[in-house]
């Protein structure tokens, strides 16, 4: 496809519809490039039918959006995930037969062909997904920039230890996906641990990476808040807790139960996915408080309605007797700063994640952060200067780094002030999307071997 190279227009893709930190990565970037002079244009899925953010219009509202509604009503076929989660309406990927495959990439090429016209100068495309095979069938000319975030990762790590014999075409997606990273020109990862785990799983020299962190917008980060107020409105006045299986609502507490909060607030703050060992914190935080002298209470902000794996958090709180654990729910991202605001420690369990946006988030806000020593985490937290490293898996180590932090508030504060610091001077998005600009505007010059440059 020949170009305008006055016009440096760049299509952004994601498969996924928004519920997720990529989500939140890929509106951020999307306007970063045009605060640097890029023309962008975004595709994403959608999913209108749920409402609220998981509505792309709503999501990545002010921006040149083209959606693909998925179903039921949509114009695209069933969602599909990196995750297996048994009576999930989105199924892993892995047992895509090639009739679904072709549905979807069919599907996808259109919406592109759409989205891209009269042309494009790049692609940038969140994720391995059948976006990039739509990509190699209507603009095979277009240089990629593809952008890794994990969680296709953990599906290749799964098929290569051995996948389930429900993944009926796990070898068949091991290949695409190798396949589409290879025809990346650049791939951007977020830290230099997932660089070696992508190059690795991927097959790839890791010359062909660019590592640049997710970052945060300072405007937003911090925010004056009147804790008690924020959380009796948000688990008391307008409680979106919910039981599993149950609408958001459905788990609420009294004024009296707010008592807990008058001392240390921990938060933890994602998905309900089995990574994040949302049941292992549960366990620590309350063998913790054997030892604690302080108050102290645990809010897990996210889960996103009615999607979890394995054990729901509820039911962990009711199996060991927990106290002062809370279920915040599912809040927007624009809502996040005031919670933020209204903890003291972030506590991210997590035993792998390919970054840890929330972390970055937190120590905005002026939090220290409590995180598992692997991945992106070990990237960003640095113990002792801004929060505490522990071993994954280590339910005895996290409840220690729990007392440690609840029970010095004068080494907690000064954490925190430190990784405010560090994350502006590392983590500003004005910074870093001047390294993403010069990735889309350099890619065609470094095109993958197998795709052609632009003309």
């Amino acid at each position: 496809m020949v170009v305008d190279a006055e016009l440096e227009r760049v299509l952004i893709g994601i498969y996924f519809y928004p519920r997720g930190g990529s989500a939140h990565s890929c509106r951020s970037i999307a306007r970063e490039l045009g605060a640097n002079g890029l023309e962008v244009t975004l595709l994403a899925g959608s999913r209108s039918d749920l409402g609220g953010e998981a509505d792309a219009s709503t999501f990545y509202a002010g921006l040149d959006l083209h959606a693909v509604e998925f179903e039921p009503g949509g114009t695209a076929p069933l969602h599909g995930s990196y995750e297996d989660r048994p009576g999930a309406p989105d199924r892993v990927l892995a047992c895509f037969d090639d009739e679904a495959f072709e549905r979807q990439v069919e599907t996808w090429s259109e919406a592109m062909a759409a989205a891209a016209a009269p042309g494009v100068d790049a692609l940038y495309l969140h994720h391995l997904t059948p976006l990039n095979e739509a990509a190699a069938r209507v603009l095979p000319e277009v240089p990629i920039v593809g952008h890794v975030h994990g969680t296709e990762l953990l599906m290749l790590e799964r098929i290569a230890a051995g996948a389930p014999d429900s993944w009926t075409h796990a070898g068949e997606w091991k290949e695409r996906i190798c396949r589409w990273a290879a025809a990346c020109g650049r791939i951007v990862v977020n830290d230099r641990s997932g660089l070696e785990r992508a190059a690795e799983l991927l097959d790839l020299d890791r010359e062909r990476f660019a590592c640049i962190p997710n970052g945060f917008d300072p405007i937003f980060f911090p925010a004056p808040i009147d804790r008690r107020a924020h959380w009796r409105r948000h688990l008391v006045e307008q409680p979106r807790g919910w039981r599993p299986g149950e609408a958001p609502g459905t788990v609420s507490y009294e004024e009296r139960d707010l008592d807990a909060l008058d001392g240390v607030v921990l938060l933890a703050v994602g998905r309900f996915t089995e990574v994040k060992r949302l049941s292992l914190l549960i366990e620590a935080f309350d063998r913790a408080q054997d030892e604690l002298e302080q108050r102290a209470a645990l809010i897990l902000i996210g889960g996103h309605p009615g999607e979890w794996e394995g054990e729901h958090p509820l039911e962990t709180i009711e199996r060991i007797g927990a106290r002062n654990v809370f279920l915040a729910g599912w809040h927007r991202h624009d809502e996040l700063p005031p919670s933020l605001r209204a903890g003291d420690v972030l506590v991210h369990a997590s035993v792998w994640e390919a970054f840890g946006q929330v972390l970055v988030e937190a120590m905005a806000c002026a939090l220290p952060v409590i995180a598992v020593e692997r991945g992106g985490p070990a990237t960003i937290v640095a113990d002792p200067e801004t929060g505490w490293l522990v071993e994954p898996d280590d339910t005895g180590a996290l409840a220690g780094a729990i007392v440690a932090a609840v029970e010095d508030d004068a080494d907690r504060r000064q954490r925190g002030e430190r990784a405010r610091s560090e994350a502006v001077e590392r983590f500003s998005w004005s910074r870093l999307g001047e390294e993403l600009a010069e990735v889309v505007r350099t890619v065609d010059t470094v095109a993958a071997p197998d795709r052609p440059a632009v003309n």
